[in-house]
């Protein structure tokens, strides 16, 4: 089981590098994403987050479960919607488990990229899962959700983090 990492580590704040083999490798790292994103109970988890700088995320969010391999994300209704957003990479000190904030996320987006064979793929969302998407898109290239926090906000949630 590959472990979460956390706020600190640099590799979190890396923009992650394409996709460009499709093998039984990347299928491996798929499955491995699953189990850790279910161990700790997430949503969604992307590639950095277990320490690869791959830009892949994996979720399970709104009743829909799938992957999305170089993903390019698109707004597709950008008015602001707050809602609590956690990390799995921004655990709490006492309890372990995220520590949550009020984020502004767009209503709606659609995410295109390619599926472990190398397919291509295109999903729109709103809600739930249209925030899952930009959560792990953020990811991929480097942000955490407390960076669309207000600066006060932002030191709450770090403060509290491990």
């Amino acid at each position: 089981m590959r472990d979460i990492r956390v706020v600190g580590d640099p590799v979190l704040r890396t923009s992650a590098d394409p996709v460009t083999e499709f093998d039984r490798d990347l299928r491996r790292l798929i499955d491995e994403m699953f189990d850790a994103m279910y161990a700790a109970q997430g949503v969604g988890l992307a590639g950095p987050q277990i320490g690869v700088s791959k830009r892949i995320f994996v979720y399970d969010c709104s009743k829909r479960k799938g992957h999305v391999i170089n993903p390019v994300l698109t707004i597709d209704d950008d008015a602001a919607v707050m809602e609590e957003e956690g990390c799995l990479s921004i655990p709490g000190k006492d309890s372990g488990t995220p520590v949550y904030a009020s984020t502004p996320r767009a209503a709606g987006v659609t995410v295109r990229g390619l599926d472990r064979l190398g397919r291509p793929i295109q999903i729109k969302a709103r809600g739930m899962l249209a925030r899952c998407f930009q959560h792990e898109t953020d990811h991929l290239d480097g942000m955490l959700y407390v960076d669309r926090l207000a600066k006060d906000a932002a030191r709450r949630v770090l403060l509290q983090a491990r």
